[in-house]
């Protein structure tokens, strides 16, 4: 019994858990840490995905950490080389969102679909397009971010089930209440500093 639970896939699957936990924890903290535990869980998840050929999901983590090394710097000194502060997305940056899902889902479809072995084409391509698009309004420090990572993680749910991935299962939904309260903090944080702008002004 131990021996099937204390497998290398299962230990990977628990360690990436816990760096995962971690990384939407000082997410939703506005911890700008939070993309060093990030890369970790990155790294052991992309061995775990392959195993299950989950192949979107490992372009994904390829995108993930590539945003998270951008996402870091750029949390920490932004366009104008001052840390940047957390915002609502501009009607071009929420077009630029929905391309990128569009797109991400097309591509991803297409490949998985015709040049991979992948038994779940679909629903790997949507998990992996509002993934990706999340990410980017993540590292932008766009407040929308969590309610498109929350898509990808809702629908991921019974994806990860149907591999038998079950601890990702249940970090998936973990990701989900904690992007919904990601979401709701973020927002908080953003009225208490216009309330204190306007108290100073």
């Amino acid at each position: 019994m131990f021996g099937e639970i204390l497998t290398p896939i299962n230990i990977m699957q628990t360690l990436g858990t816990g760096f995962g936990v971690m990384q939407v924890i000082l997410s939703r903290q506005n911890n700008i840490n939070n993309y060093l535990f990030g890369i970790l869980a990155i790294l052991l998840s992309t061995i775990v995905l392959y195993r299950s050929k989950l192949y979107g999901d490992i372009l994904l983590n390829i995108y993930y950490l590539i945003m998270s090394v951008y996402g870091y710097f750029y949390w920490k000194y932004g366009k104008e080389k001052a840390q940047r502060l957390i915002s609502v997305t501009t009607l071009k940056e929420q077009f630029y969102a929905i391309s990128i899902v569009l797109a991400c889902f097309g591509l991803m479809y297409y490949w998985l679909a015709f040049y991979t072995n992948s038994d779940v084409p679909l629903w790997d391509a949507i998990v992996s397009a509002f993934a990706w698009a999340g990410m980017w309004l993540m590292a932008k420090r766009k407040l929308e971010n969590w309610i498109y990572l929350n898509i990808s993680n809702i629908i991921s749910i019974p994806l990860l089930v149907y591999k038998e991935l079950y601890i990702y299962a249940a970090l998936s939904v973990f990701l989900f209440i904690l992007g919904t309260s990601g979401y709701l903090n973020w927002r908080r944080i953003m009225r208490n500093k216009k309330e204190h702008e306007y108290i100073t002004a």
